[in-house]
């Protein structure tokens, strides 16, 4: 998901977003531990989108703190 998808989206959609980001990272760390993982870039993919979401949640906050 690029940013500026992220940016249409209210903040309580990116919240919801950024929890099934880390169920997803969670999982695939998981399946890792076990060696069930085929796809590692996967979890370097969940771990940049969560970032990419915590980013876009705090620009907006910034955002309304200033108006």
């Amino acid at each position: 998901m690029n940013a500026t998808d992220l940016r249409a989206k209210t903040p309580d959609e990116l919240r919801d977003e950024l929890s099934n980001l880390k169920k997803e990272h969670f999982n695939l760390r998981f399946q890792a531990a076990t060696n069930q993982l085929e796809n590692t870039a996967q979890m370097r993919t969940a771990r940049r989108s969560a970032a990419r979401v915590k980013t876009i949640l705090n620009q907006k906050a910034a955002e309304a703190a200033a108006e």
